[in-house]
C-alpha cells in the first residue's frame, strides 16, 4: 500500500512527537473520549476496564473487559466478559481497519492471524503474511476454530452484526478471550479514528495512542477550518447502482460528513440513518443530474467501465464533465482496497483529498492520496 511502506509510515507519523519509552508504555489516565461514542476506558480499583457499549448496530448490550497486568489480582473474573493479559503479545484481529492501529502503535508484529488475508493491503502486514507469520483463520462469520485454538492468541478482536457468532462462543469456551470492536458503527470521521485508543489500552500504549490521535484530529480540524467560510460549495453526488438500485451514503454518515467538512454540498446531506440509502435510478437522476462532482462511484476506476456497466451513468453532468473521483485505484498486492483499510483511521487524509478536489485553488500543490479522477 505504500511505496510503499515508507510513504504510509510517513503519513502516519509525519508530525507525531517523539515519546520516551516510559511515555509509550505508561497506562492511560482516566479521561473521557473526545469523539468516539462506542467505548470507554475506565479504572475499577487497580484494574483497567475496557467498556464497549456499541458493539453492534442494534442493541444496547455493554461488554466489560478487564485488562490485567502481570502480577495483578482480579477478585471476581465473572464480573467481566473477558479477562485480557496486557500488554497483548499475540493477537488475532478480524477487520482490516484494525491493522493500521497496530502498525501505528508499533505492534504490528503481534498479529498472528486474520480472516481473509487477501483483503489486507498494508505492505508491512502483507510481508508478514507472505512469510507465514500471519495465518489465515477463515472468514469472520466462520472462523477456523482449530487454527485459532492452535494459535492461542492472548485475545481475538472481533466485530459482529448481532453477536450471534457461534464460532466466537466456542473460542470463549476454549478460554481464548474475545473482545468486540465497534469502530465500524461510529458515525463521525474522528469518532472512527479515535478507536486507536482501544488498541492503545490493550497494549498499554495509551499515551502514544493519544498522541497519534491528537495529531490526526488537529490535522483534520485545520483543514476543515480553511473551508468554513467558503461561500461556494459545489454540489456532490455519490454512490452507484447495483441491480437497478442506487446505493449512496446518508448525510449524517461518515462519508456524508466528510463531504460536508470538505466544503461540498452533498445533495442528500439532510438524510439520517445507518447503512446506505437505497434509491431508484429515476430519483437519483432527478436530484443529482446536475451535480458538479461525483465522489466514490462504488469501485469503478474508469469511465469506460462505468458505461459498460450501464449507459445510464452518461446522463449525469459530473460524468459528462469528467468530474468523477474514485478511491478504488489503490489496491494491495492481492486486490484489497487500501481505502477500506486505512481511511477510517486517517480521515484527515481523506478530508484533504476531498478538499483539494472540491476547492483546488486552496490546495494547488496537494497530490491526492486516496481519491483520483477516473481514467478514460
Amino acid at each position: 500500500m505504500r511505496l510503499i511502506l515508507f510513504i504510509i509510515t510517513m503519513l502516519v507519523l509525519w508530525s507525531c512527537k517523539q515519546l520516551t519509552k516510559d511515555e509509550q508504555t505508561t497506562v492511560f489516565v482516566d479521561e473521557p473520549l473526545l469523539y468516539a461514542k462506542g467505548f470507554q476506558i475506565k479504572k475499577e480499583g487497580d484494574i483497567t476496564v475496557l467498556e464497549v457499549s456499541k458493539a453492534f448496530a442494534q442493541g444496547d448490550q455493554i461488554f466489560k473487559y478487564a485488562l490485567v497486568q502481570e502480577g495483578q489480582q482480579l477478585e471476581d473474573a465473572t464480573a467481566y466478559d473477558a479477562v485480557i493479559p496486557v500488554p497483548v503479545k499475540r493477537v488475532v484481529v478480524t477487520s482490516t481497519t484494525h491493522i493500521p492501529s497496530l502498525e501505528m502503535l508499533g505492534v504490528g508484529e503481534t498479529l498472528i492471524g486474520f480472516p481473509g488475508t487477501d483483503y489486507v493491503s498494508s505492505t508491512q502486514t502483507r510481508t508478514r503474511i507472505d512469510e507465514g507469520l500471519v495465518r489465515e483463520v477463515g472468514q469472520n462469520e466462520a472462523l477456523n476454530t482449530e487454527v485459532l485454538i492452535d494459535l492461542q492468541p492472548d485475545v481475538i478482536v472481533a466485530f459482529g452484526i448481532d453477536g450471534q457468532n457461534k464460532t466466537l462462543n466456542t473460542l470463549e469456551k476454549a478460554n481464548i478471550p474475545v473482545v468486540y470492536n465497534g469502530d465500524w458503527i461510529e458515525q463521525t470521521p474522528l469518532g472512527k479514528a479515535e478507536w486507536i485508543k482501544f488498541f492503545g489500552a490493550l497494549y498499554q500504549k495509551q499515551h502514544l495512542a493519544d498522541s497519534l490521535f491528537n495529531e490526526i484530529a488537529q490535522s483534520y480540524i485545520d483543514i476543515k477550518e480553511q473551508l468554513v467560510h467558503q461561500e461556494k460549495r459545489p454540489t456532490v453526488l455519490s454512490g452507484a447502482m447495483y441491480k437497478d438500485v442506487w446505493y449512496l451514503p446518508y448525510g449524517d454518515s461518515w462519508a456524508g460528513q466528510l463531504i460536508a467538512d470538505a466544503g461540498g454540498s452533498y445533495l442528500w446531506g439532510d438524510t439520517q440513518g445507518s447503512g446506505s440509502l437505497a434509491l431508484s435510478i429515476e430519483s437519483v437522476l432527478d436530484k443529482g443530474q446536475e451535480a458538479s462532482f461525483w465522489i466514490a462511484p462504488a469501485q469503478f476506476t474508469s469511465y469506460t467501465n462505468m458505461v459498460a456497466s450501464s449507459a445510464f451513468y452518461e446522463k449525469f453532468n459530473a460524468f459528462q464533465q469528467q468530474k468523477v473521483y474514485s478511491f478504488a485505484h489503490k489496491k494491495g498486492a492481492t486486490g484489497g482496497l487500501l481505502y477500506y483499510e486505512l481511511a477510517p483511521n486517517r480521515p484527515d487524509i481523506v478530508l484533504q483529498d476531498l478538499a483539494h478536489i472540491l476547492h483546488p485553488a486552496l490546495f494547488p500543490d496537494y497530490e491526492p492520496y486516496f481519491f483520483k479522477a477516473l481514467e478514460e
